[in-house]
């Protein structure tokens, strides 16, 4: 199936300037789930098709073998890494029609995160994004590894909230890592205020900062984060661009709709800024019930999984682990918050198009 004419591969040519440029500007990128057969192997299939939901709705990138991906893909017995890896990028450059960001999750010490660049880079990837949950390194360990996979692909830091595996960096590590030649972009999903400051401060602190794009992560004030300016130290005023998401992952063709209403109300447009900001709460409370916020964020994947198997484009949530599945209430709390925020939603959208994307 094809959503429109083929595009040369994301990795190469003019096609990886162009997506490159698409991330600098800033856009909707979904962190992409996996779909799991009921032998937990990889169904192709709707896998296949939660790329082609993505496109379809218009996001400007997806980010593969990432946390909403399950980092368990990477484990030998499971095996699952470079065949996800493959599946999504194939899918892109056989189906997308425009620049699309192509983002690849690298984790590890320093020679699995360059070997999880190398296959990235060789199946056409556009960058790559860090995790910072390497136990035992310190800052210095981190922008050495970050300076040796920027030497195969560009770099997306990641500020992670502890809750899921983070840790604090300090503002004198962001600053050096956007100084780093081969940082694109900085993930910032603290979960916290002050935390978020800091970086977009230390940032532009950087002799690169005009070249470091800014994303959220922070899917507890997506809203928020999009609407808010910062003042430097230099006078100036920054911004997060766009979005890298686990939030995003679903009702995408909403959320990409939202940013256009963020762009809008940016802009200076007063009617778009006050639907955002009365937005604002309703969609962190939505994303508290599919991060399952009130079990410490246990069920975290298995919420995204299941407001996708309610549309049809999964036909189960289940998950690598067993264990991991919805915590009590949050099935009961997804129902509450699509009925109560019916622009949040898209599955008229998705029951048109599910079939073709299935196919």
């Amino acid at each position: 199936m094809s959503l429109s004419s083929p595009t040369p591969p994301p990795g190469g040519g003019p096609a990886a300037a162009s997506a490159l440029d698409l991330l600098a500007q800033g856009t909707v990128i979904p962190a992409h789930p996996l779909a799991l057969t009921p032998a937990r192997g990889l169904d192709e299939r709707r896998q296949r098709a939660l790329t082609r939901y993505y496109l379809a709705s218009g996001a400007g990138g997806i980010a593969v073998g990432v946390h909403t991906t399950q980092f368990a893909i990477r484990e030998p017995q499971v095996g699952l890494l470079a065949p996800v890896l493959e599946l999504a990028a194939e899918t892109v450059r056989a189906e997308a029609g425009r620049p699309v960001v192509t983002v690849a999750g690298a984790c590890g010490y320093v020679a699995q995160a360059v070997a999880e660049a190398e296959l990235a880079a060789s199946l056409g990837y556009d960058a790559v994004l860090l995790s910072p949950a390497v136990p035992g390194a310190d800052e210095k360990g981190l922008l050495d590894r970050a300076r040796a996979v920027g030497e195969v692909l560009p770099v997306i830091g990641f500020y992670l909230q502890e809750a899921v595996g983070g840790r604090y960096l300090s503002p004198d590590f962001w600053s050096a890592f956007a100084d780093l030649p081969s940082t694109a972009a900085v993930k910032i999903a603290p979960f916290d205020r002050y935390r978020t400051a800091d970086v977009v401060r230390a940032v532009a602190r950087a002799d690169r900062a005009d070249e470091v794009t800014l994303y959220t992560g922070n899917d507890d004030d997506i809203i928020g984060d999009l609407l808010t300016s910062y003042t430097t130290a230099d006078g100036r005023r920054r911004r997060l661009a766009g979005g890298l998401l686990g939030q995003w992952a679903v009702w995408t063709h909403a959320a990409v709709r939202l940013f256009a209403e963020l762009r809008r109300a940016r802009e200076g447009d007063p009617e778009a800024m006050a639907r955002c900001l009365a937005r604002r709460t309703e969609l962190t409370d939505a994303n508290g019930a599919v991060f399952d916020v009130r079990g410490a964020f246990r069920g975290c994947i298995a919420g995204i999984h299941e407001v996708l198997r309610r549309q049809g484009l999964l036909d189960d949530i289940r998950c690598l682990d067993p264990q991991e599945t919805l915590s009590p209430g949050q099935a009961e709390e997804l129902t509450r918050v699509s009925a109560a925020y019916p622009w949040l939603t898209d599955d008229t959208f998705v029951a048109e198009h599910r079939d073709a994307w299935l196919s």
